[in-house]
């Protein structure tokens, strides 16, 4: 293996237009007895200070693959292909203990199960102080310092009284808020965040997602937000990749991209989300499955469950191309087509699916279904007697 320069902290681009992280072409390949799986192909982005960018996609589509690659966290087996470059030095070939300086310091990430990434047996606080150490050269009584003064900047109530106690003794939320504090404690340049929402509810997630971009603001971080939550996404990020099938289907902007997609799958993921303006009307979700990254499809990966599927979406394969609008790519022969359409959505309109278009009009049609008011005048008249 060739050699690799060391991670300089003093290292800068050689000018302003040299990106902070810039992935090209990126592929992940894992072996196995059934063959060769190919979870990551042809990722590219380039990704700037105070840059957020979200990447969405089904599950098994390569989103988490890709942060942990840039992470140096795959296993030995996993083939890696393609260029990873912060601040202009490659860390594809790095092995674990070249990458170890470099996490944290320069590119955190945090984790979608915060019970996970915390040790059990050990405080709140002397997981953060043990973190801050492992980068800077400073006392123990600096570093629970520093420890304390993370968990106030992410919002906990008494930092100095919660750095002492253990992860069971907080919350979902807090516990989140904590994988944050140890996530930016060492104020690195670049933070992936994968799922970071993950099972809170819906206040807390709002409370963590305000956390992280008032965090940005404050040290002009890049993130990275992996998830599958497309309000998230739409609420927070400036950019957007769609990921199916291991690759980037669609991405630019994120306004652009929400408001007039230019890949069916893009189309089929919107319409699949539940929306208060189209209460009580059907819900448009994407027929089939994922395909297996062992036995790809030939062509588009999407072709199979594509409402506009045509004989050259089998025979080749789309480029990831500009869709009528500088910045707005797509991966697909049939985006020019796609974009005429007034109401893109019907493509994905499945009759056997989803709820009548008036469910009140049940009751009116059938005066044997019981209503929450009989229900409860039964009830009281029988507690009555």
């Amino acid at each position: 293996m060739s050699q690799v320069s060391e991670l300089t902290e003093d290292f800068l681009p050689s000018d302003s237009t040299t990106p902070l992280l810039s992935v090209e072409g990126l592929s992940v390949t894992f072996p196995t007895d059934d063959g060769d799986v190919r979870a990551v192909r042809n990722v590219s982005f380039d990704l700037n200070s105070g840059d957020v960018l979200g990447i969405v996609g089904e599950s098994g589509s390569g989103k988490s693959v890709s942060s942990m690659a840039i992470m140096g966290l795959l296993p030995g087996s996993a083939r890696i292909e393609g260029s990873i470059r912060y601040r202009g030095q490659e860390l594809v070939g790095r092995n674990y203990k070249q990458m170890q300086p470099f996490r944290s310091k320069h590119i955190s990430m945090i984790f979608q199960d915060p019970m996970t990434s915390l040790n059990p047996v050990y405080t709140v606080g002397w997981q953060l102080a043990e973190t801050y150490r492992a980068h800077h050269n400073v006392s123990k009584k600096a570093a629970w310092a520093k420890a304390v003064e993370s968990l106030e900047l992410v919002g906990i109530p008494q930092p100095d009284k919660r750095a002492a106690q253990y992860p069971h003794e907080f919350s979902g939320g807090m516990r989140q808020r904590v994988v944050i504090a140890m996530a930016i404690i060492n104020d690195p340049s670049v933070i992936i965040a994968d799922e970071p929402t993950t099972a809170l509810d819906v206040t807390v997630q709002a409370q963590i997602l305000d956390t992280m971009l008032r965090i940005q603001q404050e040290t002009d971080a890049a993130i990275v937000m992996i998830t599958h939550d497309l309000g998230v996404v739409a609420g927070m990020v400036n950019r957007v990749q769609v990921m199916y099938g291991g690759t980037v289907v669609e991405s630019g902007p994120v306004d652009d991209v929400f408001e007039a997609p230019r890949m069916p799958y893009t189309v089929g993921l919107l319409g699949s989300v539940p929306n208060p303006s189209t209460l009580g009307k059907r819900l448009t979700p994407i027929k089939g499955a994922p395909p297996s990254l062992v036995n790809l499809p030939s062509g588009c990966a999407f072709s199979p469950r594509c409402p506009l599927v045509a004989e050259v979406c089998h025979e080749s394969e789309p480029v990831l191309a500009e869709a009528g609008v500088s910045n707005h790519r797509s991966r697909c022969h049939r985006w020019e087509h796609l974009a005429t359409l007034e109401n893109p959505q019907k493509l994905f309109l499945t009759e056997e699916i989803g709820v009548v278009e008036n469910p009140a009009s049940l009751t009116v049609a059938d005066p044997d279904i019981p209503v929450i008011a009989d229900i409860v005048s039964v009830d009281f008249e029988g507690d009555k007697s």
